[in-house]
């Protein structure tokens, strides 16, 4: 039990991470329509943004690591990635709205190809080490938990399970309680409609895109304290997974990308555990084969028949 309970908490920790990126995914496909593949590699760029600005931030505001310079650097990798996803959706995507399908799906490999392929010249293809935004350590429990007393936990899991929950919280809030979120939510439901109320389209999905990417920008921050290694390519199986945890809980539904994203954490976790992590992405792949085969919509989504 207590070997199951250490796995679960190191699933929920990583599965924190997918659901950020998970979001920005459904979020994209629930206004138009498509996968942006290269919303992985905005997780990168997110993780880029706090190497470069986490010295910067640590030196000018004279603070060491701690919580408060991950809350410092936390918005300004948020802010890099959005003006990205933003920029990214007006150069690329948006002429080619009303297009095919498979020609923006196109696009968007080849957006990803330029990412990677540009983060390499740029940044360099060697890893790099992330800076020490906050001192990681064990979290010694109350001996009154008896032997739940031996499981450890550590600071950057809290804080990056604290934190995610608080963004996917927000973005509930957002697109619940606002005027921008009733937009959106029009928008993926009937997108003329939507124009004929006075829907600004183009406002509306750039807002979306700057949302999603800022998500994974926060998550590139949040995997890169736990793992400080960061690389050009780091965006690609994350993203790949991120993917499979947002078809795994229903694409377009916000709640089933949290649940998914979670429920991939964990899964690696225990495979990670109890078997070997060699089987850890076969695992997680065949059960995106598995949800296509027998829940296309997956588990909180709806399926919709086309009309004709």
């Amino acid at each position: 039990m207590i070997e199951f309970l250490q796995q679960l908490i190191n699933g929920l920790a990583q599965g924190g991470i997918y659901a950020l990126i998970a979001l920005g995914y459904t979020m994209v496909y629930g206004v138009l329509r498509f996968i942006n593949f290269a919303h992985g590699d905005i997780f990168m760029l997110g993780a880029f943004a706090g190497f470069y600005a986490g010295p910067a931030v640590l030196r000018i505001t004279g603070v060491g690591p701690s919580l408060a310079a991950v809350l410092l650097v936390l918005p300004i990798a948020m802010l890099a990635c959005a003006l990205a996803g933003m920029a990214i959706e007006r150069l690329c995507y948006r002429p080619l709205r009303g297009r095919p399908r498979l020609t923006v799906l196109i696009t968007a490999i080849g957006v990803s190809l330029l990412l990677e392929n540009g983060g390499q010249f740029v940044f360099g293809a060697n890893p790099r080490s992330f800076p020490e935004l906050i001192t990681d350590r064990a979290l010694v429990l109350p001996p009154a938990l008896g032997s739940l007393a031996t499981l450890t936990i550590t600071l950057s899991q809290v804080l990056v399970l604290g934190i995610a929950l608080l963004l996917l919280g927000g973005l509930r809030q957002v697109v619940g309680r606002t005027r921008t979120g009733l937009a959106m939510r029009a928008l993926s439901l009937n997108p003329t409609a939507a124009q004929l109320m006075g829907v600004d389209l183009d406002r509306i999905i750039a807002l979306t895109f700057g949302l999603g990417s800022a998500l994974a920008g926060a998550a590139g921050i949040l995997a890169s304290i736990q793992q400080p290694s960061i690389d050009p390519l780091m965006g690609i199986a994350a993203g790949l997974k991120a993917f499979v945890a947002a078809v795994l809980g229903g694409i377009g539904s916000l709640t089933g990308a949290v649940v998914g994203g979670l429920l991939i954490g964990v899964l690696e976790a225990l495979v990670v555990g109890y078997l070997s992590p060699t089987y850890r992405d076969p695992i997680v792949f065949g059960v995106l084969i598995l949800i296509l085969l027998f829940r296309p919509a997956g588990l909180l989504g709806r399926f919709q028949p086309e009309k004709v």
